[in-house]
């Protein structure tokens, strides 16, 4: 199961690094730059509605418009970029919902002492809702870690024995892996896909615990602050 945990640790990752930071920005021009106007609205109502769209059909446009279309091939860059897309809405509407819970009475003072936008973004804004917001992102890194259907229609591979080496590489991932072997009759095949299933439990645990613990600190730093 090697190669299958390489591969999922190189697309999530590379994901997490697109995704994150992007959805931060997005939220901060939502809410701090463009609020109110009709180029906000139809952004906030575009991103709600992709929380929602099926992610097989994320899957196959990273396959026709990136391994296809950009020429980037069946690959982890390929299968990375579509899961950052997937899970860009979801980290998105956490980031707004954590920039809406800093009271506006924070934000006005900074504003009336000479603040600019850029400033109390930098020293009011983010350090405060900077523990929600990476908490959400390694929700949404647990649940792209999780995601079967897409990979499977990127990546086209269910089993592959060769390590990935770099981000150009054939891959598959842990839940490709657990599905081959499920759909086998043998006994050996029902064992390892049982101690693949707690493998992936636990790294879903192990990044949910640290969801937590990066939560609590960001807060207490803040507090102390």
């Amino acid at each position: 199961m090697r190669s299958a945990i390489l591969g999922s640790i190189y697309t999530v990752g590379l994901a997490a690094a697109i995704c994150i930071p992007l959805s931060i920005a997005t939220a901060l021009y939502l809410e701090e730059y463009a609020r109110g106007s009709k180029l906000s609205q139809i952004l906030s109502y575009n991103i709600a509605n992709l929380a929602g769209v099926p992610s097989i059909i994320f899957g196959v446009v990273g396959l026709g418009f990136l391994a296809y279309g950009l020429g980037m091939g069946r690959t982890i860059i390929t299968g990375a970029f579509t899961l950052a897309i997937l899970i860009l809405p979801l980290v998105t509407v956490v980031c707004v919902e954590a920039i809406r819970t800093i009271p506006s009475d924070l934000k006005y003072g900074s504003y009336a002492l000479g603040a600019t936008t850029f400033q109390t973004i930098r020293w009011i804004i983010l350090p405060r809702a900077l523990p929600m917001m990476l908490t959400g992102g390694i929700l949404g890194i647990s649940r792209a870690l999780g995601e079967a259907a897409p990979i499977l229609v990127v990546s086209g591979l269910l089993f592959i024995s060769e390590d990935p080496t770099s981000l150009f590489s054939k891959f598959t991932v842990m839940p490709l892996q657990l599905y081959n072997w499920i759909s086998r009759p043998q006994q050996a095949f029902i064992e390892l896909s049982s101690a693949g299933i707690i493998v992936l439990l636990l790294i879903l645990l192990a990044l949910n615990l640290s969801a937590i613990v990066l939560r609590e600190y960001l807060t207490r730093r803040v507090g102390q602050s």
